[in-house]
This record gives C-alpha cells, sequence and structure tokens, in this order.
C-alpha cells in the first residue's frame, strides 16, 4: 500500500504526472517504521495530466520488470508503471523475483513470474504462490487480493491494467477484486500503441514548427 501510495502521487497529485519508469524491488526503500518508500527517480519524466497516456522514450530496466509494450516500442506509458508496480506485488506475495527458479517434478526452470503466478490463478491454486516461508500464516484475503492485484496490473496489455487508483481500493477491500481470465492474454496491443506513438509524434512535431 505505501508504494501504491506513491505511486498514486506521482501519477495523480503532482503538478504534472511523473513517469517513474523504474519501480523494481531495489528502489523501494523502508524506513524505521517499514514503511515503503519509492527510491530512484533518476530515469522520471513528466507528462501533463487529462490528454492520454503520453509516451516518451524508455531506457530499459531490470528484465522481468519492464512492461512488454516498452519492450516492443522503447517507449514508456503510465500504464507501464503500473505494470512494474505488478510485478513488485508479485514479488512481495511470492517471495521470488520477477524472473522466477521455479522447481517442479524434481527439476528446476527459469520462468515470468507473472507467467507462474498466472498459471496457478487459471488452476484455481492461486494461493499456492504465497511465499511458503510464511508458512501460511498470512490473512488469506489479504493475500489473495495482493496476487490479484499483482496479476491484473501486470497484465500483458495495457489498457487492460486497472488504474492505481483502482488498485488501491481493491487492495483495501473499497473495489471486488478484478476477474482475470483463467489463461495469460496474449498481448494485442501493438498496432494500437503503435498508431498513438506515430499521432503523437506528429502532435509533437506540428506543436514545435515555426
Amino acid at each position: 500500500m505505501g508504494l501504491a501510495s506513491a505511486l498514486f502521487y506521482l501519477q495523480e497529485e503532482c503538478d504534472q504526472c511523473v513517469l517513474h519508469r523504474d519501480i523494481k524491488s531495489s528502489n523501494v526503500l523502508l524506513d524505521l517504521g517499514f514503511n515503503a518508500k519509492l527510491g530512484d527517480c533518476g530515469l522520471a519524466r513528466l507528462v501533463e495530466h487529462g490528454q492520454g497516456s503520453r509516451t516518451t522514450k524508455v531506457m530499459l530496466g531490470t528484465d522481468g520488470c519492464v512492461a512488454p509494450e516498452c519492450l516492443d516500442t522503447y517507449r514508456a506509458i503510465k500504464e507501464s508503471d503500473i505494470y512494474s508496480f505488478g510485478i513488485v506485488a508479485l514479488e512481495i506475495a511470492s517471495g521470488k523475483q520477477a524472473i522466477a527458479v521455479i522447481e517442479r517434478d524434481g527439476k528446476k526452470f527459469k520462468t515470468k513470474l507473472v507467467e507462474w503466478v498466472w498459471d496457478l490463478y487459471g488452476k484455481e491454486s492461486l494461493l499456492d504462490a504465497a511465499d511458503p516461508r510464511l508458512h501460511g500464516n498470512y490473512n488469506r484475503d489479504q493475500m489473495e487480493r495482493l496476487l490479484l492485484v499483482g496479476l491484473a496490473c501486470a497484465h500483458p496489455d495495457y489498457f487492460g491494467r486497472p488504474s492505481i487508483t483502482m488498485a488501491i481500493k481493491i487492495l483495501g477491500f473499497k473495489a471486488p477484486p478484478p476477474l482475470l481470465p483463467p489463461e495469460m492474454p496474449v498481448p494485442t496491443y501493438n498496432a494500437a500503441l503503435q498508431d498513438y506513438c506515430f499521432i503523437f509524434s506528429i502532435y509533437c512535431f506540428q506543436y514545435q514548427w515555426p
């Protein structure tokens, strides 16, 4: 919730929307009261409120934490930070990294954390993703919501992700949990986002033309 509040401030409360562009677990700091603080804003960029999800050139960050649209377009949008927040939520809940080492049938293999958790969700075994070091000592409803918010925010399509406002409401039990398909969707954003980037580039060119 602390990290979500920080992202809400950047996206909704600042004079301009701030794209952090490097949200990951190692950039979340804890104070003496274990309150989360979002640090390292070296890659942050400002965009205007109320004019859609403005795009900006992106420097690729940590593998597994970068939204898929950034990998394809090399541009970050508001929803890209939502994706990274979702990955951090899944890391917190599972105790695993974005690129996770999973053991199955006595064999270990690497996979994306979001894919592994989504697979468990489709098998109606979502809570199997909870950190085993907790030994079941957690509130099941809270854990389920954290995992569901993580999956929803890490949706492959940027337009399928909730706003940070909605994510906070779900985590706070002020909104119902998101309904997700049993299988992880295949991204379909490419054409729409490419068109958006092209239109926005034309707008910037016309605006700057003397």
